[in-house]
């Protein structure tokens, strides 16, 4: 009789470890796209900036461009958890000033700088502006789901489906007005932190407005 083999080689991925990964392949990602364009970027140029091959890439990610998604994705969850704890009269852009100004996880990732260049190439690669737009349509039923249950309304009730589709717009317009009006600047990452937190919270104030 001879024992049971054990299974050889490296232990599976946790859940955890493989969220690093994408983030990981993002970033660089990202910083290639902004120094070189995504044309003249490689799977095997962003593998290598991580530390992994092409294939693990691919294994990720379907295209080059879909590598940026869980930057652009980023802080989904957590808008979504600030909506339903929104006090009746409480000014919407008052919600989110914990999050942008002390824990600035809404913020999180990249240097502010980077950020604004990726989002000034959706400007001019479709594949970026497809997985940029993709990504707002994607929370936008996050949104509208938390406002449902914020207001004890159905999850496909008519309102909070409007409130999340003004909320959402407002967040999407913040970050490209403050991408396109700070090309070309070269504020420190502190400066750069508080004019995007500044241009988010006016957003929410005028969406606020129409949301109250």
């Amino acid at each position: 009789m001879t024992a049971a083999r054990g299974r050889t080689g490296r232990p599976p991925l946790t859940e955890e470890r493989k969220a690093e990964i994408r983030l990981e392949i993002a970033r660089a990602a990202v910083d290639l796209f902004v120094t070189q364009g995504v044309a003249a970027t490689t799977g095997e140029q962003i593998g290598a900036a991580v530390g992994v091959s092409a294939r693990t890439v691919w294994r990720y990610f379907p295209s080059k461009e879909s590598c940026v998604r869980p930057l652009f994705s980023a802080g989904i969850d957590l808008i979504a958890d600030c909506l339903r704890q929104w006090r009746p009269g409480q000014p919407l852009e008052e919600l989110f000033d914990r999050e942008l100004a002390v824990e600035n996880r809404l913020l999180a990732g990249p240097d502010h700088a980077t950020v604004g260049a990726l989002v000034r190439l959706t400007r001019t690669e479709p594949g970026l502006r497809a997985i940029w737009l993709q990504t707002y349509d994607e929370a936008e039923p996050a949104f509208a789901r938390a406002l449902a249950a914020r207001a004890a309304l159905p999850a496909d009730d008519l309102r909070p489906t409007i409130q999340a589709a003004m909320f959402n717009a407002a967040l999407r317009a913040a970050v490209e007005h403050y991408a396109w009006h700070t090309a070309g600047t070269h504020a420190d990452r502190s400066t750069a932190r508080t004019e995007l937190a500044a241009t988010l919270r006016s957003a929410l104030a005028a969406a606020g407005e129409g949301l109250a």
